[in-house]
């Protein structure tokens, strides 16, 4: 068990900088990069199933994980529910993510910047002129993709059963 979990562990990268030596190994062995992001608070099945749809895209699919403090940033003072190392080491143990990158920014712009992915994805509630990183992925001839959320599964009407069942 523990070998699994050393395996989940080094997926995960704590800024870009631990990362750029795994990026670079993948760019010379010409691996097709996918890159998605967000905070993935609450996993449920929507989060699988749009991660493998990313997945199913390239041969290394980049997750950027907003850390807490983006997080409380974009979704106010009582998120995150999971804190950055629950939910950075769930999107790891997934077998088609292959790396996790924690941010602080409030856009994942510098991870895009410098990855460079071949292919960039969102949730198809984005128009792609919306998708932070759109155009320099395009400028460096890389794609931009949207992916259909599996309906009926979100964080925030889980977060809403959940604060119902308690009042």
């Amino acid at each position: 068990m523990v070998q699994n979990l050393n395996i989940i562990q080094q997926k995960i990268f704590f800024s870009l900088n631990d990362f750029e030596s795994q990026l670079e190994i993948w760019k010379k062995e010409k691996q097709q990069l996918v890159f998605t992001n967000g905070c993935f608070d609450i996993m449920h099945l929507g989060h699988v199933d749009y991660l493998s749809k990313a997945a199913d895209l390239g041969t290394k699919l980049i997750v950027g994980l907003n850390s807490d403090a983006s997080t409380k940033n974009l979704k106010g003072p009582t998120r995150p529910i999971c804190n950055q190392k629950s939910r950075a080491g769930l999107l790891a143990a997934l077998f088609f993510v292959d790396a996790v990158i924690l941010f602080d920014e409030q856009t994942p712009i510098n991870l895009i910047s410098r990855i460079l992915p071949d292919v960039l994805v969102k949730g198809a509630d984005y128009n792609i002129d919306q998708i932070v990183g759109a155009k320099e992925v395009l400028a460096n001839g890389g794609e931009v993709k949207t992916i259909s959320f599996l309906e009926g599964y979100s964080t925030s009407s889980i977060e809403q059963k959940i604060l119902k069942a308690h009042q």
